[in-house]
């Protein structure tokens, strides 16, 4: 009797072992052969879906599984946020995103869809994006001083573009502004593109630029760069300042690129997939893609990720409050 008594107990022992082991087995086997969704907050073919695109296509063949890029654009990258924000924290759905959504629409929106913070998991930072400060051919400012001066002595004489409001480029415009005290007129444009067509064209003067998509123009003569906004001199750009060298401290602008899970993913897997896309920034094809858009690869741990955003969400709150910005 006594020996059914404990066959029956260390039955029940096992059975109950396994019900507990049975979670971490599974995360333990993460993934599971179920596709990874990536989503992109943007529209195809901008600088976050063609790198994300890049990285999700090596990520899949690293985890032996398929990772989809799904695009989920509009609200200033907020509706594909919100969608990886609501989605289960098993490490099947990923968010290939900017500093837009994460850093600065925060603050310009008065009822998120999601905290930017609380809402996901950081895992690595990709890498930034450099900026210029560059005017039309025809303007005849020479220096970023000329153009400060022109801007407080005639205000709103001028005006700024960028490629749509809540933008890290329009930040930079309202920075400006604020550092200097100078008065001018944001032009918002949907899209880059636009934005530096019209700046070409001279009817805004002057704007803050992707190196990447500025230097053609800036190298035909069509443009002039004033200055970056990199806190040290470009390759590409050896003799255009830097905005401290300029005689602007305290602005330098990177915007970068990131990638972040649901909040309340598994440690394991968030490890994992840092491991695995940083390992993946290091692909000679991958640098040299990252070279052509005028990205700058870090592959920060999820700390640094988290600090350089909290970081920014107090800078770009301390701008948006103090020029009186409103979301569109």
């Amino acid at each position: 009797m006594v020996s059914l008594h404990r066959r029956a107990w260390c039955a029940a022992a096992l059975s109950a072992i396994a019900l507990v082991a049975a979670p971490v087995s599974a995360q333990g086997n993460w993934p599971t052969g179920k596709p990874i969704t990536w989503v992109v907050p943007y529209p195809p073919g901008g600088t976050t879906d063609i790198l994300g695109r890049a990285i999700a296509l090596r990520l899949g063949s690293a985890l032996g599984t398929t990772v989809i890029v799904d695009n989920k654009a509009g609200a200033t990258g907020t509706i594909g946020s919100a969608f990886v924000a609501r989605a289960a924290p098993d490490g099947y759905a990923l968010l290939g995103t900017s500093i837009g959504p994460q850093a600065i629409v925060p603050s310009l929106v008065p009822q998120m869809q999601y905290d930017a913070v609380k809402a996901f998991e950081p895992i690595t930072l990709i890498g930034n994006i450099r900026h210029v400060l560059v005017t039309g051919s025809a303007v005849p400012f020479k220096t970023v001083a000329d153009l400060v001066a022109q801007a407080k002595a005639a205000p709103d004489s001028l005006s700024f573009a960028s490629g749509g409001g809540g933008t890290i480029l329009q930040m930079q415009g309202e920075l400006l502004g604020l550092q200097t005290g100078a008065r001018m007129t944001h032009v918002p444009y949907k899209g880059d593109t636009p934005a530096i067509q019209d700046v070409l064209a001279g009817h805004v003067s002057f704007m803050f630029a992707p190196v990447a998509a500025a230097l053609p123009h800036i190298q035909s003569g069509r443009l002039k760069a004033l200055a970056v906004t990199s806190a040290e001199p470009l390759k590409a750009l050896p003799a255009v300042p830097t905005m401290a060298q300029a005689g602007f401290k305290d602005f330098t602008v990177e915007q970068w690129q990131a990638v972040y899970a649901p909040a309340g993913t598994p440690t394991a897997v968030v490890q994992r997939l840092h491991t695995e896309i940083v390992r993946i920034l290091k692909d000679p094809e991958i640098v040299a893609m990252a070279d052509k858009l005028g990205v700058t690869l870090v592959g920060s741990t999820p700390q640094q990720l988290a600090d350089t955003q909290k970081a920014d969400l107090a800078k770009w709150a301390k701008v948006i409050k103090a020029a009186g910005i409103k979301a569109d």
